[in-house]
């Protein structure tokens, strides 16, 4: 690893959140927060495209360090974009607030869907 790639990651990575918290916002001003759509929307589209371009380029995990578009694109954008911690931390106010049911099918279908839109990002990518 070289300094820069530690300035690439944190670049991306600070472009990525500020990115996540703007498409957040617009989503839940536009449907509401009931099913946190704006989490399910970032966390799906991020599988997506990291899929994608990792697909389209043949990165595998052992390619992750030492380029920019590992570095800047994929750990650092694409990575503060996406928010796994988040998704958890819904599921558990949904369960607090006795939705139960809904935190189980917020997980359940934001795991299915970010898997099927990583499937469908390497298909198209290889297509």
């Amino acid at each position: 690893m070289h300094a820069i790639d530690i300035l690439w990651v944190g670049l991306g990575g600070g472009v990525g959140s500020l990115l996540r918290w703007q498409v957040g916002r617009l989503i839940e001003q536009w449907v509401g927060a009931a099913f946190k759509v704006s989490t399910l929307f970032i966390n799906v589209s991020g599988a997506f495209v990291i899929a994608y371009i990792s697909a389209l380029l043949s990165m595998g995990w052992e390619d992750r360090f030492g380029s920019v578009i590992a570095s800047l694109v994929l750990t650092g954008v694409l990575g503060g974009y996406t928010t796994f911690s988040t998704m958890q931390l819904d599921a558990v106010e949904m369960a607090e607030a006795r939705h139960h049911v809904r935190a189980m099918l917020y997980l359940v279908t934001s795991v299915g869907l970010g898997l099927l839109a990583a499937g469908a990002g390497v298909m198209l990518a290889r297509a």
